[in-house]
């Protein structure tokens, strides 16, 4: 069974995932921007379309947020 917050097929075929290719055609600042957008995305919808699932996506994405800041705090582009 596939896991449609943390490897969903269609994001996860080929040698490279898609998050990975979105990282490198992005500014750090264009990148922290995306993920917070969709942070923002998934907890605005959850109540009209997948409910937890959308919890969960919007969880997924603040946890790589997390995760590159604190890889880099001083890279910050808000800062």
């Amino acid at each position: 069974m596939t896991d449609p917050v943390n490897n969903p097929d269609h994001y996860t075929s080929g040698d490279i995932e898609c998050i990975d290719a979105i990282k490198a055609a992005m500014t750090t600042n264009e990148y922290f921007g995306y993920l917070r957008g969709n942070c923002i995305k998934y907890i605005w919808r959850y109540r009209q379309k997948n409910g937890l699932e959308d919890l969960r996506k919007a969880e997924w994405y603040l946890r790589r947020l997390c995760n590159e800041f604190e890889f880099d705090p001083f890279n910050d582009p808000l800062a």
